[in-house]
């Protein structure tokens, strides 16, 4: 558990002392991986040397054999790691990994997101404070990426990567695309003019609601998938039932009977001739 080189998730040359239980452990994950109950970074006030042993108050380097605890050392979070351009997020409240200069602090979303995300993005209020929907696990403190989808809901990286392999293309949350999917919908376009529906669906219908724009329509009947008639995307739902074209009566063809007796002429009685009298 404890070594000189810290533990898997850091590497640092101290054991924290938990504020809750008194046990010491290399960071808090790795105390809350054997307890019940979860430490509070934040409230850490004493730290051991894992090359002197001795007990006392957080800092950066050790008051007896100088050693230094971590290249990087936060008196906030009593963060201790190697040096990874880390820096304290007053409005996160906690430590990412920077630099710095790469990212920014969205007000809306309260998160640091890429510099490169800057006005271009979708803002949800508060969205890293949601766990992630695919694994459910907590986003704003976990030590794993966030993915910024174009809806704005976050994902874990790695949860994102696990979806795209699955073929999965949906936002869990609201079942906006997760991505750009043109090239994709053209493929459909070309897969769907070489697979014509059979003649007893030819020019059925369906409304559908598009989950990309939002919109309502009537469309096309496909079993490959329903066309938004606004943007384009094949991210529908089927809104109802099939709606089938009327198909007007066509005239019966008449019978070579029939024919037959139009083109006979009438019949007339004839006067019969009266004998003499």
């Amino acid at each position: 558990m404890a070594s000189s080189v810290g533990c898997q998730h850091y590497v640092r040359s101290c054991l924290l002392k938990a504020p809750c239980c008194g046990k010491l452990y290399v960071c808090r994950l790795c105390h809350d991986a054997e307890e019940n109950h979860q430490m509070d970074r934040f409230k850490v006030q004493e730290v051991r040397c894992s090359e002197c042993q001795t007990l006392q108050k957080a800092q950066k380097n050790c008051q007896q054999c100088h050693v230094q605890f971590g290249e990087y050392y936060c008196d906030i979070c009593h963060l201790f790691d190697k040096d990874k351009k880390q820096y304290h997020c007053q409005p996160c409240g906690i430590c990412r990994i920077g630099p710095r200069e790469k990212y920014f602090h969205c007000q809306k979303c309260n998160l640091c997101l890429a510099q490169d995300l800057r006005g271009n993005h979708k803002c949800v209020e508060n969205v890293s404070r949601q766990n992630c929907p695919v694994c459910m696990e907590d986003i704003h403190t976990s030590r794993i990426g966030a993915h910024v989808l174009p809806c704005g809901h976050l994902l874990h990286k790695t949860c994102f990567d696990d979806m795209v392999r699955t073929g999965a293309y949906r936002c869990p949350l609201c079942m906006h695309s997760a991505w750009n999917m043109d090239e994709h919908w053209e493929l459909m376009d070309k897969e769907i003019t070489q697979s014509p529906m059979p003649a007893e669906y030819q020019g059925a219908t369906v409304k559908i609601i598009c989950n990309d724009c939002q919109s309502h329509c009537t469309v096309p009947f496909h079993v490959l998938g329903m066309k938004c008639a606004e943007c384009g995307s094949y991210n529908t739902a089927q809104d109802g039932g099939l709606v089938q074209q009327q198909q007007e009566p066509q005239p019966q063809p008449q019978q070579p009977s029939d024919l037959h007796a139009e083109n006979e002429p009438e019949s007339q009685d004839q006067p019969q001739s009266q004998a003499p009298h």
